[in-house]
């Protein structure tokens, strides 16, 4: 891994370089991330190809990089990160979670000859009446008040990490690392990396700006594979993007191709090796 830096409003955005094969894969986290949630991809890719992090904005080591925030901000940001490491239309997008979205943002902009969005992209409009904040509350609330504690010690927050139910079955060295990555300040007082105003204010760009993300997805071409994960953010039976809500968007852009990854859940289709190895295999076949 080699660490770099992209400069962009406000200061320096954090990018990792996985691997050192010509052809390029330009990478987004999802929103309460960093760029080591895509290790495990990059290592299951073939010959040949590297792979692009970024610790967005308010996230990892970009933490300080000031706001506003939200999607549009973080893909501007990744086309000065897509300009300085030479991509182009050979190169592949992708974006997990909130990631997807900002990649859909990106790429509507700059054509790459593949864009795949992990468990996330299809926007998710608000029932009538909805207030943005409690939706938010109610779909990431374990997520968004891990932000706002503080822990002992590293140990601890690995503790919070190994009870989730979502990664629980699933621990390994690697999402230990990504977590370690995550945590910062002394003992005592440990904490996220992740900002909870970046993930709030991006958050509520998600919920209100379905539109905006609609017309995304509709002028990125070619137009993206999808990949879901059968089960949701808590390991439940019903994923984040579910089978009604992509019908309906494969029925309004039907040259959305859809494939469900089996047998994970929104945090293991990027970390677990099985799963990282159909996603790196989409991504580059």
């Amino acid at each position: 891994m080699n660490i770099d830096e992209v400069a962009v409003p406000g200061g320096r955005l954090r990018i990792a370089r996985f691997g050192d094969g010509p052809r390029l894969i330009i990478a987004a986290h999802g929103i309460t991330a960093s760029l080591m949630a895509w290790r495990a991809v990059a290592e299951a890719l073939p010959p040949g190809w590297s792979l692009v992090a970024a610790d967005l904005r308010g996230r990892g080591h970009s933490a300080d990089l000031p706001g506003p925030y939200g999607l549009d901000r973080h893909a501007e940001d990744l086309e000065r990160v897509a300009e300085h490491v030479g991509a182009d239309d050979t190169s592949v997008l992708t974006g997990h979670s909130m990631g997807a979205y900002v990649a859909a943002l990106h790429g509507a902009h700059r054509r790459y000859a593949r864009v795949v969005l992990v468990d996330g992209g299809l926007p998710l409009p608000l029932p009538p009446g909805a207030d943005p904040d409690e939706v938010l509350e109610a779909t990431l609330g374990p997520a968004v008040a891990r932000l706002s504690r503080t822990y002992p010690s590293v140990d601890a927050y690995l503790d919070f990490f190994r009870a989730h139910p979502a990664l629980a079955d699933d621990w390994s060295p690697l999402i230990e690392e990504y977590v370690r990555y995550d945590a910062t300040g002394p003992d005592g007082a440990v904490r996220s990396r992740a900002r909870e105003d970046a993930v709030r204010q991006d958050g509520r760009w998600l919920l209100t700006e379905h539109e905006a993300i609609g017309a995304a997805l509709k002028a990125v071409e070619p137009a993206p594979l999808l990949l879901r994960a059968p089960r949701g953010l808590l390991n439940q039976d019903v994923g984040m993007l579910p089978d009604d809500l992509t019908a309906r968007w494969a029925a309004e852009l039907p040259s959305l191709r859809d494939e469900v990854v089996p047998d994970c859940n929104h945090y293991t289709i990027l970390f677990d090796p099985r799963c990282a190895a159909v996603v790196a295999a989409r991504l580059t076949g």
